[in-house]
């Protein structure tokens, strides 16, 4: 009787043990892995991130062209009111 409990217990906790070995193997790779995806970048994030950078660079020269352009309004208002004046 002893034998037909032992026998199912030690093959379950073999099973489990294992299992157990697997994990433990393979953690340092799973934690490589991980470290590497955090410090590379992928094709996808570097187009994203470039993207991004093209569209802050045109915004800044918009806003310099904008500038620029109030300004030279604004000198010529001047020299107008100076002619006019």
């Amino acid at each position: 009787m002893r034998y037909l409990v032992a026998l199912p217990l030690s093959i379950m906790l073999s099973g489990c043990l294992a299992r157990a070995a697997v994990d433990v193997v393979t953690l340092p790779v799973k934690a490589a892995s991980a470290g590497v995806d955090a410090v590379t970048t992928s094709q996808e994030e570097a187009d994203r991130n470039r993207g991004r950078a093209i569209r802050k660079q045109e915004e800044r020269e918009a806003k310099e062209r904008r500038r620029a352009l109030k300004e030279q309004e604004k000198r010529e208002r001047a020299a107008r009111e100076q002619y006019e004046g």
